[in-house]
């Protein structure tokens, strides 16, 4: 489905009865709603999930960038607003982590609670360097030149190879993004700096981190989890970027436990 909102066309998908609490689940980047495939099944009895194709990417409308996170937190707002959700459950995957955070210090109200998955609070300086090699105007950028990069950080080379049908397709999907869409949310990534604001963010938030994600190492959930007064660390084992593709069982059983305890309190 699709949902003139803002300035653009969002594609998303809304799955479960209108009588549960909303799980708002918002992918990495260069990624698509159908990365949370493996948690329809472990969620969809218990909540209403609401996922969607971030600006610039998936079935979304594209328009030229800049872009910056406020204009990612107000395309969440929009899409909340047009559907009349008024109060949601944010779960957010690296960049979707990044527009949670933004979303929590921008509009607090809108959220029963905060999964914050494999993200950061912001791009250190020793870091930058990477990401500035993808933050350039489309004609001078392919995708077919960071994509291998992309999946050896993004999946084990275990799960690269025991799993290669679903492999393809998250690189394919990768491949699939516009180009000027992945270098605009490049750029909203880059000047995200959300450290010096996590300790005004008082809703309830769980934080996982994985072992061998090297693009968003264990150490940069704990300065998140440092700096939120209301969060729980969860490590996952055996699994790089994308800990919700590579365990999804483990990372399944810590998000509905974590949001069946806070749906309590709600």
């Amino acid at each position: 489905m699709k949902a003139e909102v803002a300035d653009i066309w969002i594609n998303y998908e809304l799955t479960g009865s209108p009588d549960l609490p909303v799980v708002v689940m918002s992918h990495p980047l260069g990624g698509s709603l159908e990365i949370w495939d493996s948690q329809i099944d472990a969620l969809s009895s218990h909540f209403r999930i609401l996922r969607y194709d971030t600006r610039g990417h998936g079935g979304t409308s594209a328009p030229n960038g800049p872009y910056s996170m406020d204009t990612l937190v107000v395309d969440a707002l929009s899409l909340l607003d047009d559907l009349e959700i008024d109060k949601v459950h944010w779960v957010g995957l690296s960049l979707g982590g990044l527009i949670g955070q933004g979303l929590a210090i921008a509009r607090p109200e809108r959220l029963l609670s905060m999964s914050l998955c494999n993200t950061v609070s912001c791009i250190r300086e020793d870091a930058r360097k990477t990401w500035k090699v993808r933050h350039k105007p489309g004609q001078r950028f392919n995708l077919q030149d960071v994509v291998d990069y992309a999946m050896k950080v993004w999946l084990t080379e275990g799960y690269r190879n025991a799993h290669r049908k679903e492999y393809e397709e998250i690189r394919q999907r990768f491949l699939s993004t516009p180009v000027h869409g992945y270098t605009a949310c490049v750029g909203a990534i880059m000047n995200a700096n959300f450290t010096d604001h996590l300790t005004n963010i008082q809703i309830p938030t769980l934080i996982v981190a994985s072992d061998q994600d090297v693009a968003t190492p264990i150490e940069e959930l704990r300065i998140i989890d440092k700096g939120l007064p209301n969060s729980d660390l969860q490590v996952i084992s055996g699994a790089a970027h994308l800990s919700n593709v590579e365990q999804s069982e483990r990372f399944n059983e810590i998000l509905f436990s974590f949001l069946n305890s806070v749906s309590g309190k709600c």
